[in-house]
Order: C-alpha cells, then structure tokens, then sequence
C-alpha cells in the first residue's frame, strides 16, 4: 500500500484537478497535435506549472527550486499520464535535473527551468534499441575543449530544447560504461543539426547529427570519462518517473474502460454486468496498484540513496510498461469499434503507452537489467 505524508497528500491534491483541468486531452494534446505545433506542447503550461512550483520540484531551494523528492515528482508524473498532458516535465524537471545536479552547469541552466523557460533533452541513444553503454559518439579533445561527430535519435523535445546533454565516447569502446563523457551543449551551438520528428502519439522527438561541433571544458557535466555517473543519476530518476507515468496511463484508461462498463448496454443489461468483464477489470486493477507500489518503493529508494533503487527502478518500469499495455489493450478492445478510431480518446492511451513504454528502455531491457543486478 502506497502511504503519503501530509505534505505529499497536498501536492496530490493540488496537482490532480490542476492537471484534470489544464491539461486535459483536449485542451492540451488534441490541441496542440491538431494545431500542427512543432513542440507537440503548450509553453503555457510548462510557465504555469513553474508558478505552482512544480518545474523546480528537484531543484534544491538554494537554487530556487522546491527542494522535494523523486517521490514527489512521481506523484505529478502520475497524473500528467492519467490526462495524457504533453509537457517536458519528465525530461527536464526530472532526467536533467538529475544529470546536472551538483556540477557547474547547474547553476546556468537551473534558473531557466525553475522559470519555465528553459527545456532540456536527453542525447543518448543512437541504435533502435536503448543502450546508453553502446554510446559512439565521438568526442575529441582539442584545445582547452572538445569536438563531437556523431548521432544521436529519440530525442524527446530534441528539437524544442534550449539545452542537449549528449552522452559521448571519450575513452574506452563501444559496449563500455567507462570513457562515456556527458556534455551540456546548448542547441543553436554551430554544427548540431536537427530532424523533428512527429511519434505514434504526436509528441515530438529528434534525430541530432553533430558535425564538428565545438565545445569547451566546461561543458563537460561531472567528470571526463565518468559521464556514467552522472548519466546513471538522470536515467535513474527519468525510468522511476516514466514508471509512474505508465502507471498514470493505466489508470487513465481504466477508468475511463469501466466507466464504459457501466454505460454500454448489450442484449438489454450493462456489459459491465457480465462475469467475464467483470474478472478482467477485477485483474487490471489489481495490477495498477502493483505496478502503483512499485514505482513508488523505487522513488522512496532513489530519495534514499539506498543501493536496492537501481534494481527496484528497474522492476518498477518493466512492471509498469507491461501493465499500462494490459490496460490499453484491454480498454480498446472491451470499447469495441469505437476505440478503434480518434474520435475517442481510449486509442491515444495505446500511443502514449506505445512510445513511453520504450523510453529509457522498455520492460525486455529492465528484465535484463533485473538479472543483471540479481547476478545471473
């Protein structure tokens, strides 16, 4: 069983009808999608949600931030997936501000994000599969600087960003955790060329292409050659918090699902009054709030420092990836032929569930993880 304090009780009260209201399917996805918006989100928001505070929300209160936890940022997390809400809220407030936490570049980029002004996206993955270990990217040192070749894709918000942390090789070879260095570069720094590119959820992600691109040391975040630190800290938090927004998806699109059952009428009764259904929604629920406490021990971990968070993270997001599948597909199908089109939103949960379950890695690569960890 998931228990809050009454601090967190009162973000979740706060944040629950906000994101009901303001980022509802329609007033902000359907929206900005149909609107044919190269962000794929509202900037809006993204201010509103600095003037609740919620930008900041790991940002230490010395930097102007909220100074509160993973646990806290899972609980927004939760429901931006519960109303779908397109927002830079999981890789800026959450996975960079991580990656950034206690280097220099913090204290550029920090105040941005705390504004709502500043957007931040993560450069890692170059394959079709997640594998920040397989990083190529070439990063040379010249001079009292660097200059990185190379590509990167899955860019989430890649093409809106004021900021990229590119993930490069350094030192070491391909398949290898040491000699990955990450890189704070701004993205109108000569040579990073972007491609945006629409999703299956119409969020918006980017192809980069970094051609001679020229930095200097201080771009470097942590230490040169140990960019794994700093890189394990922000994918970390980012699939801990993807986890809860899976988790927000599969409650989402339950609900909406059983109050369906309750509506639809097939041979004069409520479909929702037939046994079958009845079995599969009992089932589906009680997987949500497995997949709910999973997400939440992983959260509490990370805010612990406590060594068990890698694995629980790890079990939370595979976890939570499969479950948010369970419910969008069984939402689909128990709508019938009208979650088939887009005139009902049941189908947008099957895309968003589809490109969130893969980023930061999909639920095959944390089992793998899982056993890894275990030691098998």
């Amino acid at each position: 069983m998931m228990i809050l304090t009454d601090d967190q009780r009162m973000l979740h009260d706060v944040v629950r009808p906000f994101m009901a209201e303001e980022g509802a399917i329609k007033a902000q996805l359907r929206y900005w999608r149909d609107s044919g918006c190269k962000d794929g989100f509202g900037h809006q928001l993204w201010k509103q949600l600095a003037e609740l505070g919620l930008t900041g929300i790991l940002i230490p209160e010395a930097s102007g931030g909220a100074g509160l936890g993973q646990v806290e940022a899972n609980l927004v997390l939760e429901e931006i997936g519960r109303n779908l809400t397109p927002s830079p809220f999981l890789t800026t407030s959450v996975a960079a501000v991580r990656a950034l936490e206690g280097s220099a570049q913090a204290e550029r980029w920090y105040p941005g994000i705390v504004a709502g002004e500043t957007v931040a996206a993560l450069a890692i993955d170059e394959g079709k599969n997640h594998d920040p270990a397989a990083t190529a990217l070439e990063a040379k040192r010249q001079g009292n600087g660097f200059v990185l070749n190379g590509h990167k894709q899955f860019v989430v918000h890649g093409a809106s960003a004021d900021l990229l942390l590119v993930a490069a090789r350094t030192a070491g070879s391909v398949g290898e955790t040491k000699g990955v260095t990450l890189f704070a570069v701004p993205r109108d720094t000569a040579g990073v060329e972007v491609e945006n590119v629409s999703l299956a959820d119409s969020s918006k992600a980017a192809r980069l292409t970094l051609a001679n691109v020229t930095v200097d040391a201080d771009a470097v975040v942590g230490e040169v050659d140990d960019g794994w630190t700093p890189l394990s800290s922000a994918l970390g938090a980012g699939r801990a918090g993807a986890a809860s927004e899976l988790v927000g998806i599969a409650a989402g699109a339950s609900e909406m699902t059983f109050d369906y059952l309750k509506q639809r009428k097939q041979f004069g009764r409520l479909i929702g009054e037939f046994q079958a259904l009845q079995h599969r929604a009992a089932h589906l629920f009680g997987e949500i709030e497995i997949a709910r406490a999973a997400a939440h021990k992983a959260a509490q971990l990370i805010d612990d420092a406590d060594p068990r968070a890698e694995l629980m993270t790890a079990v939370a997001k595979a976890k939570a990836g499969r479950v948010a599948r369970l419910a969008v597909q069984e939402g689909v199908q128990m709508h019938g032929g009208i979650g088939m089109t887009d005139e009902h939103d049941i189908g947008l949960y099957m895309k968003r569930q589809a490109v969130l379950d893969e980023l930061f890695g999909g639920p095959r690569f944390h089992a793998g993880e899982v056993a890894r960890i275990s030691g098998y």
